[in-house]
């Protein structure tokens, strides 16, 4: 019997971070590992879409030194910074770009190494059906009609696209002057030197765009709204002047966790801490936490705290947030709260914005040349028109969870089918698993559920 008759196939789609992580815990296991099908759609495999930038000023939101992409081998990205003469202090914030590029080299490095010789198959293709065998396993086919039978399948396909807000007119959908997803290739070419632009939200997507803007010498007026006006908070001290920060004891209740968090910020700011320790002591018990909430409890969460949540755990590098307060205090961006009440072609190619400010009865008028979408990844997969998902859904193999942030997985995981039945053999990684674990978006979390998922695979 030959090696790859007698080895297990295990597909993994989508080679972003949380994909690529996984499929290099599993060549990690040697002799052992199965022989994995990595399989991206976009044309570079490790990147994904957070660390295919090109920008300079898009840099990581994480430090350097927590960076790494193994949690037991803390500084394996600065070594790789070291190596290539790059001289980045483990407080600094570095380029998404060459993140992107560290993924890439360690993906390449494994793809040549003994261990992955026929064990490692990359696939340039997008993977648009999976289905169960008869036999057992499953069978992928992909865009250009190849099929590949396979014992088992991880889905680690990233953040979904983005939505139209509510308000935007249906016909403008189609328009260059505005675009739905900032993140599509020239998504911003067509945006002239004195146009005005409006932002819909002001999340860590409107920020990039801003500077993307900027540094194309964009010099027109910039008004970003979302309905609390929140911006991304920045980053504080390196480390904290004391020991380590205990985390506030939070509970089923959210209105007494909330008490709990404003406590310890108040008693760490008494003790000459900031508040940024204190959110996160909680990052290790964050998971565990809202698994242990009510349905009734996320869904207020989502609601209520969600915004609050965002800005305070995902930061901005200082020299980002300075960048960003410059451009308000000249006036070139304006950021507002307030709701979109709707988004139509005005007079000539201008857009007609109606928006009615936080806290006023009162709506207004105003004109702007291009509207561009930055509220962040899709949130109902029930709505998804990905082929793939949306025949799993479909199929009944796969479920959103119930707020449908994601599909429904148990702790170990493994997809469950319209029942709440385990489909043996069929993972998820990364954000379509939102909904069950809610922190796992961010490097240093996926990179503990990669390798356990990883070592679930293999046992």
């Amino acid at each position: 019997m030959t090696d790859r008759a007698r080895r297990p196939t295990i597909a993994v789609i989508g080679a972003g971070f949380s994909g690529s992580l996984v499929a290099l815990h599993l060549l990690a296991a040697g002799p052992s590992a199965p022989r994995i099908l990595l399989v991206e759609r976009a044309r570079g495999f490790g990147k994904g879409v957070a660390y295919s930038t090109r920008h300079g000023a898009h840099l990581l939101n994480v430090r350097a030194g927590n960076m790494s992409a193994f949690p037991d081998q803390p500084g394996h990205f600065l070594d790789w910074l070291r190596y290539r003469n790059e001289t980045v202090d483990a407080s600094g914030f570095v380029a998404r770009a060459t993140y992107g590029q560290y993924l890439q080299d360690m993906l390449s490095q494994a793809a040549k190494g003994s261990d992955a010789v026929g064990r490692l198959v990359l696939i340039a293709d997008d993977a648009v059906a999976l289905a169960h065998r008869p036999e057992g396993g499953f069978r992928l086919t992909t865009d250009v009609g190849r099929s590949y039978d396979v014992d088992g399948a991880v889905l680690a396909v990233g953040n979904f696209p983005p939505d139209p807000p509510p308000g935007v007119d249906k016909e403008l959908l189609g328009s260059f002057r505005f675009r739905t997803d900032p993140w599509a290739p020239n998504a911003l070419s067509r945006i002239d030197r004195g146009d005005s632009v409006l932002l819909l939200g002001t999340s860590l997507t409107m920020v990039d765009v801003a500077l993307s803007l900027t540094d194309q010498g964009h010099e027109g007026p910039i008004l970003a709204l979302s309905r609390r006006g929140l911006l991304p908070r920045r980053h504080g001290p390196v480390a904290p002047p004391a020991p380590p920060q205990v985390p506030p004891v939070i509970g089923p209740s959210l209105a007494s966790s909330l008490r709990a968090v404003r406590h310890a910020v108040r008693t760490a700011a008494e003790e000459g801490r900031s508040w940024h320790f204190v959110i996160d002591s909680l990052r290790a018990s964050t998971g565990a936490y809202w698994q242990s909430l009510s349905a009734e409890g996320r869904a207020r969460f989502l609601r209520h705290l969600r915004p609050w949540w965002d800005v305070h755990r995902h930061r901005l590098a200082p020299q980002v947030d300075e960048r960003l307060r410059a451009m308000m205090a000249s006036g070139r961006l304006r950021v507002v709260a307030g709701r979109l009440e709707q988004l139509s072609a005005g007079a000539g190619d201008d857009l007609r914005l109606r928006l009615r400010p936080r806290g006023q009865r009162m709506g207004e008028d105003i004109t702007v040349r291009h509207a561009i979408n930055c509220v962040g990844p899709g949130g109902d997969i029930a709505g998804t028109r990905d082929p793939l998902l949306r025949g799993l859904l479909d199929a009944g193999l796969v479920r959103p969870d119930p707020l449908r942030l994601g599909l429904e997985t148990d702790a170990a995981a493994r997809l469950l089918d319209r029942r709440g039945r385990i489909v043996q053999g069929l993972y998820a990684m990364g954000p379509i698993m939102r909904g069950t674990s809610w922190e796992i978006t961010a490097v240093p979390d996926i990179r503990v559920q990669a390798q356990k998922l990883a070592a679930a695979i293999l046992a």
